[in-house]
């Protein structure tokens, strides 16, 4: 059973999972899924076609599942998947996508600190830090282990690959590759998050390999088709570089410098 309070408006079509708190005043609409052992403290809005998994805590006047803020959405019963162990802090807000073909995710065990915003048809990895005012456009890509610094924002389209560290304050309008760390309003990279690998368990070895790999695109005075080429003489690559590569060939919206 879970402990619903008086005052809360639960819609009887809702999905409950077991050990469920529900504080006062938090209103859960009738398309929400609602896994087990979640907690909402209070005045928390769940609502649209939103699937929940386990063990998440909303914290007060958290928003979450409404309908996007894209001018060309028209009402289509779009939908949001939010994954396990996630904490939404006060008045985080998080939207439906606005296709039906590409949900906004969410991905497990991450923090989204006051007033966070994630838009529509964003699809997050794991293990995220989003700090204060932290605001996504809409179908952003955050890669798993990012930690992105209060009051950044984050243009549409844009792509942070895993373990990247952004500063706070940052303004993102193209991709940021994996591993990097840097800040700033343009976006300006710093150098590789050597720090945060290593707390991660990355091997000093790995950590240089991928710092030889930044090299050729950041220090060697290349353009990027230029240096895509230069980096194929390193191959084998390790995984981190491996990595790093491919997520630079792949973009589509260009690399911050």
């Amino acid at each position: 059973m879970s402990d619903i309070h008086t005052t809360a408006i639960v819609h009887s079509r809702a999905e409950i999972g077991k050990n469920c708190q529900i504080g006062p005043y938090c209103i859960i609409d009738k398309d929400v899924k609602l896994g087990n052992n979640n907690t909402l403290q209070s005045n928390v809005l769940l609502t649209g076609n939103t699937t929940i998994g386990d063990n998440n805590k909303f914290f007060h006047s958290a928003v979450i599942g409404t309908d996007c803020q894209d001018l060309k959405y028209k009402g289509e019963p779009t939908l949001l998947i939010i994954g396990n162990n996630n904490v939404f802090r006060e008045f985080c807000t998080v939207n439906r996508s606005a296709t039906l073909d590409e949900p906004t995710q969410i991905g497990d065990n991450g923090l989204f600190m006051a007033y966070a915003h994630v838009a529509h048809n964003c699809i997050l990895g794991n293990n995220l830090i989003l700090a204060n005012a932290v605001n996504l456009a809409g179908h952003v890509h955050i890669e798993d282990y990012v930690m992105i610094g209060g009051m950044s924002a984050i243009s549409q389209f844009s792509t942070i690959g895993a373990f990247a560290f952004v500063g706070g304050k940052s303004g993102i309008s193209k991709d940021v590759p994996p591993f990097i760390r840097g800040g700033g309003h343009p976006f300006e990279i710093a150098g590789i998050n050597s720090i945060g690998l290593a707390r991660r368990g990355f091997s000093s070895e790995e950590i240089l390999s991928i710092k030889q790999m930044f090299k050729v695109f950041y220090f060697s005075g290349m353009n990027t088709t230029q240096a895509l080429e230069a980096a194929e003489k390193l191959q084998p690559f390790t995984k981190g570089q491996e990595q790093f590569y491919n997520f630079i060939k792949n973009s589509t919206r260009g690399i911050h410098k």
